[in-house]
């Protein structure tokens, strides 16, 4: 192994022992030292690595931004060890991307879409996807964390999900609501009869009695969405199943505005509860829905009227 190959495992073993996947990164950056090496430069420079960024043909603007942020992280640790290391400056390469706009959901809209569930020929998928479905809307968990639980983590009698395998490896538990707990249960019968012999310990289980994949969750929903006559209110604007996620977090801090309580106090809660790492990234539900933002708007107008 070369010194820069070793300093590469070095970095990938520090940045995962620390709780990072950096599945696609390490790929990646691979990808980047096996070029450094090949063109036999002594130092890794600020020009050879905006090299390897934009080496792609046709790759659009956010790609080349992408690969040059994940270089960026490896060329500071590398600076450490080789003080003639370029860092490339954080924008250089702008990608010009955008947050897409949630999507939310009406309640009529989430009905809908789990009763164009019901139409797929396979009554165990029918039956999963409906119930994955609901199980998102009412507990703003992400789509990965709802397919990879086992039937060891949802444990119906004390209404609770464990997420084992959530962003940086990080565990919590969901309290679900008895209507939920509910839900849950009518699927589980379902799922015991259709399928009393899995391939896998899966709680969601595909037609095949495997755990549930992505891809094929991802080409149901778009069915669902179809059959629902759910469409894009905008470019920007898609109704996607992460979504769901959105509609539960600003329907929780529409509830709590309303309801008069602390939100900034209850925030740090309802960040925990997401699974978030940085409750920054909860803030950003704040400008989800345009009531939500008015309703926030007018918090801050009371409080500055009674504090002066």
């Amino acid at each position: 192994m070369t010194e820069l190959g070793q300093h590469l495992q070095d970095y990938l073993g520090l940045r995962r022992g620390l709780g990072f996947k950096l599945d696609r990164a390490g790929r990646l950056l691979s990808q980047f030292v096996t070029f450094c090496e090949q063109d036999g430069a002594e130092v890794v420079s600020v020009e050879l690595a905006l090299s390897w960024a934009t080496a792609p043909d046709r790759c659009s603007a956010m790609w080349a931004a992408n690969r040059l942020c994940v270089a960026r992280g490896f060329l500071r640790y590398l600076h450490a060890f080789e003080p003639r290391t370029g860092i490339p400056p954080t924008r250089l390469l702008p990608s010009g991307a955008t947050r897409a706009t949630p999507y939310l959901y009406t309640p009529e809209e989430v009905a809908a879409l789990m009763r164009g569930a019901r139409g797929f020929g396979s009554r165990l998928r029918a039956a999963g996807m409906e119930a994955i479905v609901g199980l998102l809307a009412c507990s703003g968990m992400r789509v990965g964390e709802a397919l990879a639980l086992d039937r060891c983590d949802v444990d119906l009698g004390a209404g609770l999900i464990t997420i084992r395998r959530a962003k940086l490896d990080k565990e919590r538990l969901v309290p679900l609501h008895q209507s939920t707990v509910d839900a849950l249960g009518v699927y589980g019968d379902e799922r015991d009869r259709l399928s009393p012999r899995p391939a896998e310990p899966a709680f969601f289980v595909s037609a095949a009695g495997t755990r549930m994949l992505y891809c094929n969750f991802h080409l149901g929903y778009q069915e669902m969405l179809r059959r629902a006559g759910i469409t894009a209110r905008s470019a920007a604007c898609r109704p996607r199943p992460h979504d769901l996620r959105h509609r539960f977090a600003v329907d929780t801090l529409t509830d709590w505005y309303r309801d008069g309580a602390d939100v900034a106090a209850r925030l740090p809660v309802l960040s925990s509860y997401l699974g978030h790492v940085d409750p920054a990234a909860t803030y950003w539900y704040l400008s989800g829905s345009l009531e939500l933002l008015g309703l926030a708007a007018r918090r801050l107008e009371h409080t500055y009227e009674t504090e002066r």
